[in-house]
């Protein structure tokens, strides 16, 4: 866990760092990926403000509290972003998948660029197949954040076709849907 924090408007303390530092530890029980958190001890004019961030596999989660004294802030925001981090998990815990039985076959290949560009034609670099198994959309962009990849293909539960989700430059979610002819 990468913990970074940071004083404003008040001199740095050490016990400060420190008593955050060791209540953002126990939330590593919450977390099974890497994590960084981000604190913020501020000192207003007549409150002690204290603010979390942490982001794991994508998952943002956020908290600001302001009371009187920063000790009581940082418990405060502390049980704030426990809380979040509970919820997530749990969420995943429930989340039962859709199970259809019918997977298919799905080959990824990566082609090397500068076969591309000469008039060999293209060479396989890499190669990878797996199965795309049946879900709902939703499943399959949990399923793209807990294993921290850019894409996931699977087959919708739905519709029965073949579809994508992908990590956009933005930051958001794409889907790809690609219809596949029926015979009536």
């Amino acid at each position: 866990m990468q913990i970074s924090v940071t004083f404003r408007n008040m001199e740095p303390s050490d016990a400060l760092k420190g008593y955050a530092t060791e209540k953002i530890e126990r939330l590593k029980k919450y977390l099974d990926a890497p994590a960084d958190v981000q604190v913020v001890l501020a000192k207003n004019k007549y409150r002690n403000s204290a603010e979390v961030k942490m982001v794991s596999r994508g998952i943002v989660m956020r908290g600001e509290e302001n009371t009187e004294d920063m000790y009581s802030s940082i418990d405060l925001v502390i049980d704030k972003i426990e809380r979040q981090a509970r919820k997530y998990k749990d969420k995943i815990r429930a989340y039962k998948p859709i199970s259809l039985g019918d997977e298919i076959r799905v080959r990824h290949e990566v082609l090397d660029q500068a076969s591309l560009e000469e008039d060999q034609g293209p060479r396989i670099v890499q190669s990878q197949e797996f199965s795309a198994k049946p879900m709902s959309v939703e499943e399959a962009v949990m399923q793209m954040d807990l294993m921290n990849n850019e894409f996931l293909v699977f087959m919708n539960a739905g519709t029965r076709d073949v579809n994508v989700v992908y990590r956009r430059k933005d930051g958001n979610i794409g889907l790809i849907e690609a219809k596949t002819p029926r015979e009536d």
